[in-house]
Formats: C-alpha cells, structure tokens, sequence
C-alpha cells in the first residue's frame, strides 16, 4: 500500500508539472519608444534624420537592441510591408503630430505606437526627401483636424495601400508642403503610379529615400 501510495503521489506531482507548463507565460512588455540622438540615420537613406522634415518612425526588433530609425513614415511602413526585411518586429513607433509642435524635427515625447495611429494620407504636406507622407495621429480628432486644413484622406495603419508606401513617387518638388492633388497640381501629382515589383521594373527605388 505504501508503494501505491508513492506512485499516486508521483502522478499526481507530475500532472501538476504538466499543468505549469501549459499555462502560457505572459508576454513581455513592447520596448518604449527612443529618443532621436544626433547621429540617428535612416535605414534606406543612410543619411541623419536631423537632415529631413517631418515626421519619423522606429521600428524594434527582438534580434536588435537599437530601434532602426527611418527618415519618413513612409519608409517605416514600407519596411513593414517588403518581403525581405525582418520580421520579429517588437514595436513600430511614429511621431504624434499633433502634439508636436515643430514639423521640420518633431520635439522629443512625441511618439505613438503605429498599430494604434490614426494617418492622414495625400494630404498637401510632404515628408522626408519632399515625399508623399503618412501624417500620423494619436487621435481620431486630431488627425481630422489636420485633414481640414491640409486635405487628405483618413486611414489606419493597415489601410494604407502598398502602393502609397511602395510605389515611385514624383519628386519634382522637395519641399514640405509642396501641392498635390487637389491643391491645383495635376491628378497624379505625388502619387506612387505602382507597387514593389512596377517600381523595380522601371527602375526606380521603391523608398523615397534610397
């Protein structure tokens, strides 16, 4: 009896390990989002961010301990988007403009997660090399409130087309601002005319910055 008693002790010990195990261990928490230093560059460009206008983006990766920073939300969302880079993406981090209050460099703290922006797209405002942008927005009213005064159109992140972040892009002008459809500029204006696979075709970079 005493050897029965051992062996239903053990089951019982061992079903209870077995229990543990299958409880699914809590995630951990995403990475906060960096500061931009002065030596920052985009990762198509290659170039410093303190040398573009607008708004920014980071992306962290679990293989990483540094965010790879990009010049453009445009070229944050096209990384997210292309084949070929990674995948262990960890968080994607965009800058609030609306509560930044400088559109060259964005201040300090004026981070919002990606996944949970609101963008304005084909709005009369350029980013990074005087390209189409995704203006991102913490709220729905804020990024309404720039519609207004800018033009555009309101998406979250994954409404926006590939072709809008993929796509060539006309750079006859490269300065913030520059017009666009609807602001008097011809209906193509600013507009990428493809995605991944016409842009190679053509021969074009597929980043506004590259």
């Amino acid at each position: 009896m005493r050897i029965g008693r051992v062996t239903w002790a053990a089951v019982g010990l061992a079903m209870m390990m077995l229990a543990a195990c299958d409880r699914a261990v809590p995630p951990a928490p995403p990475p906060a989002a960096a500061e931009v230093s002065d030596e920052a560059t985009g990762h198509y460009c290659g170039m410093l961010l303190a040398d573009h206008e607008g708004p920014k983006g980071q992306i962290h990766l679990a293989s990483r301990t540094s965010p790879i920073w990009f010049s453009s939300v445009r070229d944050t969302i096209a990384f997210l988007r292309l084949p070929e880079e990674a995948k262990d993406v960890v968080a994607v981090y965009v800058n609030d403009m609306g509560s930044a209050q400088n559109w060259k460099q964005p201040e300090a703290g004026t981070w919002v997660d990606a996944r949970a922006a609101w963008f304005i797209v084909d709005s009369k405002m350029r980013g990074g090399m005087g390209a189409n942008e995704a203006v991102p927005f913490a709220t729905e009213a804020a990024a309404e409130s720039f519609r207004a005064e800018h033009g555009g159109k309101l998406a979250r992140l994954d409404d926006i087309p590939d072709a809008y972040v993929l796509g060539p892009v006309d750079l006859t002008s490269t300065m913030p601002g520059a017009p666009v459809a609807g602001d008097g500029a011809p209906a193509d204006a600013g507009q990428p005319t493809g995605g991944h696979g016409a842009a190679d075709a053509q021969g074009h970079s597929p980043h506004p910055d590259h």
